[in-house]
């Protein structure tokens, strides 16, 4: 296959086809990247979120309502462990627009019920606050992306560094282990359907500071080092990864269908029954 390789939203990008991609159809997943990021981005100036971070309201990008319906289930699922007005938590860690990496006071989240509404073609803010879309829209880019390839012949993968999705043979992906990058823990083999990774090892500065964090009280998960998540979609399967960070996260994947791996900071892994996945490490039951 041919590997059409990338950076975008601050990751690298691997899109491989069975052809070179022609100019229109790069030009088309590059517009649909950044499309999605003038929206949903709180790290640059122009994006939406940063325009309504004090509050109001806007038209609502055309995928808002996918993403945000999600996170009502998704917050629900964790007890609002996992919430989309996170940005403001995230900040106050160092993980800030200006990617300062000074931790000052966690800020735990107030909820969003009832301040975030997506109604009437609107994205509404009732009160200063930053969207923060993480637990699953790069899933939702990497579906994005794939569907501007379409129309293009055969086999295709989209992977943008953990998160991917697969359209038509069967593709083996290794999970990588989250105290060491050089070694997986195990293999994953699937075909038409999507895998997206978590791991407190990436995006992680100070000590003990990374973007997994509890939006109840504004600090990082200390329980579970790395997730993947196998769906038959890219969102689904990102926000079933953030989900399994949390009590709450098995009944998630679930409910939407999704096989699992997680790895606890101490080493051990769990699988849901008949993922497709061979473990290189010892596993445990699902708690």
């Amino acid at each position: 296959m041919d590997s059409w390789g990338f950076d975008a939203i601050g990751t690298r990008w691997e899109i491989a086809t069975d052809d070179p991609l022609d100019a229109a159809h790069r030009e088309r997943v590059t517009s649909a990247i950044d499309a999605f990021d003038r929206a949903w981005s709180r790290f640059r100036a122009d994006s939406l979120v940063v325009s309504l971070a004090q509050g109001g309201s806007a038209p609502a990008p055309a995928d808002a309502a996918a993403m945000l319906d999600l996170y009502v289930d998704l917050s629900a699922a964790t007890g609002g462990a996992v919430d989309p007005l996170v940005g403001d938590s995230l900040s106050a860690l160092g993980y800030d627009a200006e990617y300062s990496l000074v931790a000052g006071r966690p800020i735990a989240s107030p909820g969003w019920e009832g301040t975030l509404s997506w109604t009437g073609g609107m994205l509404a803010l009732t009160r200063p606050a930053t969207i923060d879309v993480g637990a699953l829209g790069k899933g939702r880019l990497v579906d994005l992306v794939l569907a501007e390839l379409a129309d293009v012949a055969g086999d295709a993968v989209v992977d943008a560094s953990g998160d991917l999705r697969v359209r038509g043979s069967s593709t083996r992906i290794a999970l990588e282990h989250p105290f060491d990058r050089t070694r997986a823990i195990g293999v994953a083999t699937i075909a038409d359907r999507a895998l997206c990774a978590s791991a407190t090892n990436r995006r992680a500065w100070g000590d003990g500071l990374h973007h997994v964090i509890d939006a109840r009280t504004g600090l990082p998960i200390t329980r579970w080092a790395a997730t993947w998540a196998i769906a038959d979609d890219a969102m689904t399967a990102d926000a079933a990864a953030t989900a399994l960070f949390f009590d709450g996260g098995v009944e998630f994947a679930a409910r939407h269908g999704a096989a699992w791996v997680r790895m606890s900071t101490d080493g051990r892994a769990q699988r849901s029954p008949g993922a497709p996945v061979e473990l290189f490490t010892s596993s445990g039951s699902p708690r």
